[in-house]
């Protein structure tokens, strides 16, 4: 474990534009620590709190102090990702990716209407008639919501529904209804839970979706996946390169990787902290470490004010380690 003082002494913040928006932002804000085993990560959501944004500065720690399990693969299927735009903006955001195989659609955004999602959908696949599909609600659903909506876009035939709806017991009232017709995969319930396994021992999800950051590092997420003993997708949670490696190196860890990963965010980014930065080509990622540019660290630096903020956010949450 470092020193609170050699976190701070390595620390770099930057804000990093979007070419679209997701999750309500243009822009996003990360704090990255150079350690001994390479750089790392810290970049929990503005809104999170010190409890659960330490998880993120343990990943990190992992990340820069540890290294990485040794991986079982060296390439990464991953998929594109569709933020709740209009439907008429769907081609210009899939043009950003490369090889598109699957696509992961964002839906039930606050003020948007099944309607808005359909048309979405429909639009990814008129343009990706072979892809997969999968949609995201983020929770955004009650139960009878989800089921109506899910059986409205079975047709598009998707691969899954990620968080259709917040709770653990509405997730399993979700997986009752659909009857096997749409599979249900869970992510908030798994990585903001006290105990990410209650899903799995309520039979409320076919598959999990883990991140490394939220989880705390690579090195527990590969332990929750083991004992739920359910499918897993790995995903990324708006990340820079640097953040995108943790997400590469526990998805080649991982003993089977039957669908493709959420790693490949770095394409909705109109800037980013590596000149080689981790994006796909071919549908993929090959596993290899990243590094920070020193001109593009001073080039996206934080306003001082945003930087005393996350340094602040830093010595609070190494508290709680």
């Amino acid at each position: 474990m470092p020193s609170l003082e050699e976190l701070l002494a390595c620390a770099h913040v930057v804000t990093l534009p979007m070419r679209v928006k997701f999750r309500g932002v243009l822009e996003r804000e990360v704090l990255l620590l150079e350690g001994p085993a390479g750089w790392a990560e810290f970049g929990p959501f503005l809104e999170y709190d010190d409890g659960e944004s330490a998880r993120w500065l343990a990943s990190a720690v992992e990340a820069g102090w540890d290294g990485y399990p040794a991986p079982v693969r060296g390439w990464i299927p991953v998929n594109a990702t569709v933020p709740a735009v209009s439907a008429d903006e769907v081609a210009n955001v899939l043009g950003a990716f490369d090889a598109v195989h699957t696509v992961k659609v964002k839906v039930a955004e606050a003020g948007q209407s099944l309607r808005d999602d359909m048309a979405r959908v429909a639009s990814v696949r008129q343009q990706l008639p072979h892809a997969r599909i999968r949609v995201d609600a983020n929770g955004g659903w009650d139960v009878d919501q989800a089921v109506q909506a899910l059986a409205a876009m079975s047709v598009f035939g998707l691969e899954y529904a990620e968080q259709p709806v917040a709770t653990v017991p509405e997730l399993a009232a979700v997986r009752r209804a659909m009857e096997g017709s749409v599979l249900i995969a869970a992510d908030e319930s798994v990585r903001k839970a006290a105990d990410p396994l209650a899903v799995a021992r309520a039979g409320a999800a076919d598959l999990l979706v883990v991140k490394a950051a939220p989880l705390g590092g690579v090195r527990r997420a590969l332990d929750i996946v083991a004992e739920a003993g359910l499918p897993a997708v790995v995903s990324s949670a708006l990340d820079s390169s640097v953040g995108i490696r943790a997400g590469l190196a526990l998805a080649a860890s991982l003993p089977d990787l039957p669908y493709a990963c959420g790693l490949g965010t770095v394409s909705l980014m109109a800037a980013d902290v590596a000149a080689d930065s981790l994006v796909a080509a071919s549908g993929g990622i090959s596993v290899r470490d990243v590094a920070a540019d020193p001109s593009l660290l001073e080039r996206f630096a934080a306003a001082p004010e945003r930087r005393d903020w996350w340094l602040a956010r830093l010595r609070r949450c190494f508290a709680l380690l």
